[in-house]
C-alpha cells in the first residue's frame, strides 16, 4: 500500500504541474491568435473588427479557469502550499479507502465454510487454509486463532484478542496524517491572511493614503488564502469522516466475527 500511496502522490504532483504548463501554453496560443486577428483586421476591411469577435465569445469564464485565476491572485507561494496539503491529504485518503475496500469480504460465507470444515468434517487444516486464502483482517484473526486451537480455547481467545488489536491499529494507520493536513490547510490560509494584511498596511504607509485602491491587493491575498485553506480543509474532512465510518463498521464486524469464532472453537472442543 505504500507503493500505491507513492504513485498516487507523484501522479497528483505531476498532474498539477502539467496542468499549469498546458494552461500557460493555451494562454500563449490564445494571445497569438488575438494578435494575428488584429493584424488581419487592419490589413483587410472585409474582416470583422476584433471587438466584435471578443463580444461573440462567452462572457462568463469556466469554473476551472476562474479557480486558476483566483489561485494566482492569492499569492502563488501560500496557495501552492495549500495545494500541496490538498494533494497529500487526498493521497492518504485514497490509500485508506483502497485499503478498507480490499479488506471487505463476505465474512458470513467464510465463517460458514470454516464451521463446516471444522465441525462437520473435523478438518482443522482445511479450516486454516480457508482463513489463510481469504484476504482481510477478519480472516487473519481467524487464522491466528485456528493456529492455536490445539492449545485450548483460552489460548485461542488470547490470540484473537491480541491480534485483533493489531488489526484495528492497522485500519487506523495514516489517519493521523489526514488530520494533520486538515489542520494545516486553514492554518496556511490564516498565515497568508496575516501576511496579506501586513502587505496592505505597508502599501498604506508607502502611499500615505488609505484609499481602497491602495489596500485592495493585500486584502485580496488575505481573503483568497483563507478561502482556499478552508475549502481544502472541508474537502479533506469529508473524506476523513467517511474513512472513520468505514473503520468503525469494520471494527464492529471484527468483534462480531471474533464471537462467532469462539463459538466454533467451543463446539469443536465439545465434539472432541
Amino acid at each position: 500500500m505504500k507503493k500505491v500511496f507513492a504513485i498516487i502522490a507523484l501522479m497528483g504532483v505531476f498532474t498539477f504541474g502539467m496542468t499549469q504548463s498546458v494552461l500557460a501554453q493555451d494562454e500563449a496560443e490564445a494571445t497569438e491568435q488575438v494578435d494575428s486577428a488584429a493584424v488581419d483586421s487592419a490589413a483587410t476591411e472585409e474582416v470583422a473588427p476584433v471587438e466584435e469577435v471578443v463580444e461573440s465569445e462567452p462572457e462568463e469564464a469556466g469554473m476551472y479557469k476562474t479557480i486558476k485565476t483566483k489561485f494566482i491572485e492569492g499569492s502563488a507561494g501560500f496557495m501552492a502550499l495549500v495545494a500541496i496539503a490538498l494533494v497529500l491529504g487526498l493521497a492518504f485518503c485514497i490509500e485508506r479507502i483502497i485499503y478498507l475496500s480490499l479488506s471487505k469480504v463476505n465474512t458470513d460465507k467464510m465463517i460458514e465454510d470454516i464451521e463446516d470444515a471444522l465441525i462437520k468434517k473435523g478438518d482443522l487444516e482445511g479450516a486454516k487454509a480457508i482463513a489463510r486464502d481469504t484476504r482481510g483482517p477478519i480472516a487473519s484473526i481467524f487464522y491466528q486463532g485456528l493456529l492455536r486451537l490445539t492449545d485450548g480455547a483460552d489460548a485461542v481467545e488470547k490470540s484473537v484478542v491480541a491480534y485483533g488489536a493489531v488489526q484495528a491499529s492497522n485500519l487506523e494507520k495514516g489517519c493521523s496524517w489526514i488530520t494533520l493536513f486538515i489542520g494545516m490547510a486553514p492554518s496556511l490560509g490564516f498565515l497568508g491572511t496575516v501576511i496579506g494584511m501586513v502587505q496592505a498596511f505597508d502599501d498604506i504607509q508607502q502611499a500615505g493614503d488609505i484609499s481602497p485602491t491602495v489596500v485592495a491587493g493585500g486584502m485580496k491575498v488575505a481573503l483568497l488564502t483563507t478561502l482556499f485553506g478552508i475549502i481544502v480543509a472541508l474537502i479533506l474532512q469529508v473524506f476523513y469522516n467517511y474513512i472513520l465510518a468505514e473503520i468503525e463498521a469494520m471494527t464492529a464486524k471484527m468483534e462480531d466475527s471474533t464471537i462467532s469464532l469462539l463459538d466454533i472453537v467451543a463446539k469443536y472442543s465439545l465434539k472432541k
